[in-house]
Order: C-alpha cells, then sequence, then structure tokens
C-alpha cells in the first residue's frame, strides 16, 4: 500500500484538517513503507458508532433558498461517502474531519424518537412538514442496525403530524407500512436522490450507496403503494452527470416519480480540498476540465455561499443545465407535481391520540 492506493469503499481519499484545529495528522510514506514491510496494516478503514446525546432533535433552517422550515437528523456523518456532500463541513464541529472521518466516525442518536415527541407535544408547536435527513441520510446503512427512523416515523404516526424524507437508500421499503399510514391522511413525501444511471458513476461518486436499480425500483414501489415521490438530480456535476438530465427525468417519470428537483454542485469549505484530490485519483484524465467547468458556474470559485445563486449557480454551463431541467420537466411532468403535505390534523392529536373534548 502507498500514499496514492485508493481507498475501497470511500468517497474521500484521505482526512483533512479541521478547520477548527491548530494541529494536523499526516499520513506520511515512509510510515506506510514501515507498515508495508511488517505486514501491518496502517488503517483498519472501519466503520465506529459513536452514541451522542443532544438536548434537542428538530432544528430550524434559516436558508431561504433551502426548500424547508425545519428538519431532523439521526445520525451525524453518513457511511454513504458521497464525494460532493454539503454535510461534510458539519463534521467538523464535532472535532473531526471533513473527509474519512466523516464517512467513519457515525455519531447515532438514540434518544432522536423520545426528543421528537416531546417537541411534537409542546403547546407552542404549530405542525409543519420536518424533514428527515436535511443533512445526513436516515436510512444510511446505520439504520439497518438502530431503526431510529422507523421509531421516529412511528411518533410521527401517532401525532398524524407531517414529514418529508431524503433518502438514496432502498431501505426505507423496511418501513412501507409505516409510509402507507401515513400517505392515507396526506402526512409524507419522499425525494429519492439519483444522480446518474451509471453503475460506474454511483459507485466513485456514492460508493456505499443503493444501485441505481434499486432506487429505480423504490420510486417504483412507493409510487404504487399511493407515497408521493419527487427525484432529486442532486448535485449536477459539470463532464461528470451534466449529460444525463433528460435520461434521469425520463427514468424518473417511468417510474413514477411526480416531480424533479436539482442543484449544480458547490464545494464550499474542506468539500473543494477532498473533492479536487478525489477526482485526480478517480478521473485523472478530465480532473481539471471539470474543476473549472465547476468554477465557470460559481463566479471563479468552488464554492458558492449566495442565497439565490449558489444552489444552482451562474454563468453560459449552470444556464446550459438549468435549461435542460426545465425542459425536462415540461417533456415528463407537464400534468404531475407533488402534493401538498397535511398539517391540519396534528394539533388534537398532542396527546397521541385525538382529544374528544
Amino acid at each position: 500500500m502507498n500514499s496514492k492506493s485508493p481507498i475501497k469503499g470511500r468517497g474521500a481519499q484521505r482526512n483533512v484538517a479541521n478547520r477548527f484545529f491548530e494541529l494536523t495528522h499526516e499520513t506520511r510514506d515512509d510510515f506506510l513503507e514501515f507498515c508495508h514491510k511488517e505486514g501491518e496494516v496502517p488503517d483498519a478503514n472501519k466503520t465506529l458508532y459513536l452514541d451522542v446525546f443532544p438536548k434537542t432533535i428538530v432544528n430550524k433552517v434559516e436558508s431561504p433558498d433551502i426548500g424547508m422550515a425545519y428538519s431532523m437528523n439521526a445520525y451525524q456523518g453518513c457511511e454513504h461517502g458521497c464525494i460532493y456532500c454539503y454535510a461534510r463541513n458539519s463534521h467538523e464541529f464535532w472535532g473531526y474531519s471533513a473527509g474519512l472521518d466523516f464517512e467513519r466516525r457515525i455519531m447515532v442518536k438514540k434518544d432522536a424518537p423520545k426528543l421528537l415527541e416531546a417537541q411534537l407535544k409542546k403547546k407552542s408547536w404549530k405542525a409543519h412538514p420536518i424533514v428527515m435527513s436535511g443533512n445526513t441520510d436516515c436510512y444510511q446503512p446505520a439504520e439497518k442496525q438502530f431503526e431510529i427512523t422507523r421509531q421516529c416515523l412511528e411518533v410521527f404516526l401517532k401525532y398524524k403530524h407531517p414529514v418529508a424524507i431524503i433518502t438514496k437508500n432502498a431501505l426505507i421499503l423496511r418501513d412501507l407500512d409505516l409510509l402507507k399510514a401515513l400517505a392515507k391522511d396526506d402526512l409524507i413525501a419522499v425525494n429519492m436522490s439519483i444522480t446518474s444511471l451509471s453503475e460506474h458513476i454511483r459507485r466513485v461518486l456514492e460508493p456505499r450507496t443503493t444501485t441505481i436499480k434499486k432506487r429505480l425500483e423504490t420510486v417504483k414501489v412507493l409510487s404504487e403503494n399511493g407515497i408521493p415521490v419527487n427525484v432529486m438530480l442532486a448535485p449536477i456535476i459539470p463532464s461528470i452527470n451534466s449529460h444525463e438530465i433528460l435520461p434521469l427525468a425520463k427514468a424518473a417519470s417511468d417510474y413514477g416519480a411526480l416531480s424533479i428537483a436539482h442543484t449544480i454542485v458547490r464545494l464550499n469549505g474542506a468539500i473543494g480540498e477532498i473533492f479536487s484530490d478525489w477526482i485526480h485519483k478517480t478521473m485523472p484524465d478530465r480532473a481539471e476540465k471539470v474543476l473549472h467547468q465547476i468554477e465557470s458556474c460559481h463566479g471563479g470559485h468552488l464554492n458558492d455561499s449566495l442565497y439565490g445563486t449558489r444552489m444552482h449557480g451562474e454563468g453560459k454551463i449552470a444556464e446550459q443545465i438549468n435549461n435542460l431541467v426545465k425542459l425536462a420537466r415540461q417533456k415528463y411532468f407537464k400534468d404531475t407535481q407533488m402534493p401538498k403535505l397535511n398539517c391540519n390534523l396534528h394539533e388534537p392529536y398532542k396527546e397521541g391520540q385525538l382529544r374528544l373534548f
């Protein structure tokens, strides 16, 4: 093994410095050479689950260009390992790196269902859709073991409260019974993220996610069971998946999705360094082209934090991408749209059942 060997099953290929720390950790080539000669493994590449105990679980979203007002995250960090993930930067607040640590140090909030129930029972709380996975995927591999998301869905159902889900994992079908029960009262919407129809691209971009075939099948099963699905074509990355917009939209429509949404990739904070390192190792033939085209979408920078432009970019390439998405909507989703979630049922159920008097 040497410093240039790809780390299998991971998106990030190394840890980067935490911006809040003065000191940094470096894996040197001479250490790797020593491990090789001694027959030792320098990095076991294992995922660790760490219990954390937040005081609250529902977060108010202040951003004006994100379609959610409240979100909650059962896990911090995500083993899916999507190389472009904006949530990587949040891992630094926990004292970890936005690189490999984000994928291998997963913080688990086992009290999330209790915290959610306490929030929904507050007299001051007014029902508004809460989005699960506003930061990290609520159906990532950890959910198979801990079942925190399922427990939270049981709480939403008990209190007749609207909830939306963002995921790229077919594990959501495990909870089809709860989703169907929520859908009867228009209390659920699912956003399935599908960034490519190519398994090769999926494996390098999102190494531990569900296959594209299974994701499309998941859209179909959910739709056939009356659960509204929006497909997220997010992010669109120039010269990696930007040519797939129309085929992706058609596939989403064919499998029963009611709408699509998209963003153009932006590489804020540590993600720029992580992505640049990754693309030079995985796609060296087009690395500079992709990076320059991303920059052209954000005023000459890899990152963009300006409200109004950061999600859909600016410039010629961004304009072409956005126009293609508009065309896809007109072509495949002209007569369909996501229904509005029902916020009118919750109030009488604040004690867990319908109040009669």
